[in-house]
């Protein structure tokens, strides 16, 4: 059995066995690495190795590929929108264009499907008219209970653009956080080494994070965060170690702290803006209603 498959321009650039699994099936890689040194798998009729990088026009030939053994993980992970899910999803949308969207993420819902609930962003949006004949591609992430502004991609090209914007931190987000107390300082940085596990294996890595006050009274702050670095979960990490948890955070606060016990995270992507051949993009995304009752609440105002 012999198939041929025509390499489009959004998967220039990819390595073989990651378009593999993407496309045709999820297979271990040392079966991928047999079935490339038995010549089952060749591009323009060569054999190659698995980090090849494909090219546009460049012809994959699979021959006497079992492709019924190993199901794509992606097909059978994949969350089914509600009616709901779509019809809410109309208001997400603040910039679609030929290349990417930006969208105001609600709370509650994961950006990708995950173990504890396969119900997430991408999977919805994937069936909405943005994204009719396009494939979206995460280029980065927030919290299930941030709320706020997210960049997904609509092509390949798109993505890897992107996700390179953000290693060499060239895309600036601004986030706004009701903290617990009042801070010593009304602007600042916070250099912090936050720590995670990759398995059993601990893993440091240093947290830079720009804050500057927007209001306060006795009991609560409002702040304007802008992480420099993009560690997970580095905002709630780091106003914990500095003794201000955000409001509502129900990992990352005091134990005794009633204040911190709000029924949701106070934690908002507001804005974010960067460069693309020389065009400017600015975005912003009003504070969800809950956030902004808060701000009520506590006598809390938003300068801009």
């Amino acid at each position: 059995m012999k198939k041929l498959y025509s390499i489009e321009i959004n998967d220039v650039n990819s390595r073989i066995d990651r378009w593999i699994r993407r496309n045709i099936c999820q297979i271990p890689q040392s079966l991928m690495e047999k079935n490339l040194r038995k010549g089952n798998i060749k591009i323009n009729n060569k054999k190659i190795i698995s980090s090849y990088k494909l090219k546009k026009n460049d012809q994959v030939t699979l021959i006497n590929f079992n492709f019924s053994s190993y199901k794509t993980k992606e097909k059978q992970n994949i969350y089914t929108p509600t009616k709901k899910d779509l019809v809410s999803s109309n208001s997400l949308f603040i910039e679609n264009n030929e290349n990417f969207v930006v969208i105001n993420k609600p709370a509650g819902i994961a950006v990708q499907s995950g173990t504890k609930s396969r119900r997430n962003i991408i999977d919805i949006i994937r069936k909405t008219k943005e994204f009719k004949d396009n494939t979206p591609y995460t280029v980065h992430r927030i919290d299930k209970d941030t709320t706020g502004i997210l960049i997904v991609a609509k092509n390949r090209t798109y993505a890897q653009l992107f996700t390179s914007l953000f290693r060499i931190r060239k895309i600036h987000k601004t986030y706004l956080g009701i903290v617990i107390g009042n801070l010593q300082k009304n602007k600042g940085t916070f250099v912090d080494i936050l720590s995670h596990y990759e398995g059993e294996k601990r893993v440091k890595s240093k947290a830079i994070t720009h804050f500057k006050v927007l209001d306060n009274n006795n009991n609560y702050s409002l702040l304007n965060l802008n992480p420099e670095t993009g560690r997970k979960h580095q905002l709630r990490k780091q106003l914990l170690l500095h003794g201000h948890p955000i409001l509502g955070d129900s990992k990352y606060r005091f134990s005794d702290n009633l204040y911190s016990k709000k029924n949701f995270l106070h934690l908002h992507a507001y804005k974010i803006n960067f460069s693309i051949n020389g065009i400017k993009y600015n975005f912003s995304a009003l504070p969800p209603i809950n956030f902004l009752n808060t701000l009520k609440e506590k006598y809390l105002k938003i300068y801009q």
